[in-house]
């Protein structure tokens, strides 16, 4: 089944698609402020962890036996989501929150954007923009604003280590989101959250041994920025909106945008969640932290918005004709680059080949001025 069922070039299935990812984007926002209260008051960032991911699986119950053949249809990306955009991200990030604040550990977890930019350019050896390798620059340099490190870290060296191993699996989220609708066998997005959390809670159930948390907290209080409240407030609100809401709107959203789009949106979840922190807990961050914030996220939309650079090529090259547009839409060297081999006169088949892939380099050049790229999304996000 596919992943939705209006184009995502359409007006109305790209507004849908933005409207998915701000309610992700501000559902998953609240997690780390609902959960922190739970953690202060005796339970495990990975006891919380497993209780936030299990009740989303139980509650996606139905949804898993409706879509019980993706399974079968794509067993390697759904484990792969359950243990990267599910167990990794959710792990590191609560372990993370438990010895920094929340909007440093979001802001941290945010660049994932560079973190995958230099796996294309120095494991995949694939090229870069420009304006990419710049934003992948301004959110390291927001990043050192953000700990302070002209103080020697001033924030625990362990929290960020957490909070980047939080950016490392939040690549795969979106990698492994735009990969289920592809392919010859596509995977519905609703079967790849329920699936998803379902393989993250049985992981996380062998690491935390949830039969050792003491659970009779959740019968009592906890304390939010002063304030007394049942503790079953914020653990449902943890996992009916934070993971949920938050999963299945995420993933829905990638299916009507590229994943570097849904990523631009997904980036106002630093901005919910430090507002909240600020808010509900109290924590104030100080100016150098806002504005390395601010450089992070600027970042971060840079990378995830530039045009890959095959696509630049081809644009720049177009008013040359149809040659140059080859050349900016194919790999160098590519048999589809129509070049026929060193003292070989064209034939017929190669010469053939060459129109086509002129007709598709105009059709890759006409989607990217219309600011929607299909190539962008397969070769950033290497799927």
């Amino acid at each position: 089944m596919q992943s939705s069922t209006a184009s995502p070039t359409h007006p109305s299935g790209r507004t849908l698609g933005l409207g998915l990812a701000l309610v992700s984007a501000f559902a998953f926002g609240g997690s780390g402020t609902a959960a922190k209260p739970l953690i202060e008051a005796g339970l495990s960032p990975l006891h919380v962890v497993w209780l936030r991911v299990t009740g989303a699986a139980v509650a996606l119950l139905p949804i898993a036996y409706r879509h019980r053949d993706a399974v079968l249809r794509r067993p390697g990306l759904l484990l792969g989501f359950g243990l990267l955009a599910v167990a990794g991200v959710q792990a590191c990030y609560f372990a993370a929150i438990s010895r920094i604040p929340v909007g440093v550990a979001l802001l941290i977890e945010y660049l994932g954007p560079p973190l995958l930019i230099g796996y294309v350019k120095f494991v995949q050896r694939k090229p870069i923009t420009r304006g990419a390798a710049i934003g992948a620059g301004v959110a390291v340099a927001g990043l050192a604003c953000v700990v302070e490190v002209w103080n020697g870290l001033s924030f625990d060296a362990l929290g960020v280590l957490f909070a980047l191993g939080a950016a490392c699996c939040q690549v795969g989220y979106f990698v492994l989101a735009d990969a289920g609708r592809r392919g010859e066998r596509p995977v519905h997005p609703m079967a790849v959250s329920a699936y998803g959390l379902l393989i993250g809670a049985v992981l996380l159930t062998v690491l935390t041994r949830p039969w050792q948390a003491d659970w009779r907290l959740l019968g009592g209080s906890v304390v939010m920025n002063g304030h007394t409240l049942p503790a079953l407030i914020p653990a449902a609100w943890m996992v009916l909106v934070a993971t949920v809401l938050a999963y299945l709107t995420g993933v829905i959203s990638v299916g009507y945008l590229s994943p570097p789009i849904a990523g631009v949106v997904a980036n106002l979840e630093a901005v919910v969640a430090t507002v909240l922190a600020w808010v509900l807990l109290g924590e104030h961050l100080g100016l150098p932290q806002v504005a390395g914030g601010l450089l992070v996220l600027a970042g971060a939309f840079a990378a995830q918005i530039s045009k890959p650079a095959a696509v630049e090529t081809g644009a720049a090259g177009r008013s040359g004709g149809a040659t140059e547009v080859v050349a900016g839409a194919t790999a160098p060297g590519s048999a589809a680059s129509g070049a026929a081999p060193s003292g070989t006169a064209p034939s017929g088949s190669t010469a053939s080949r060459a129109v086509g892939t002129a007709q598709e380099g105009r059709e890759r050049v006409a989607a990217a001025e219309r600011g929607v790229s299909g190539r962008s999304s397969r070769t950033s996000r290497s799927d």
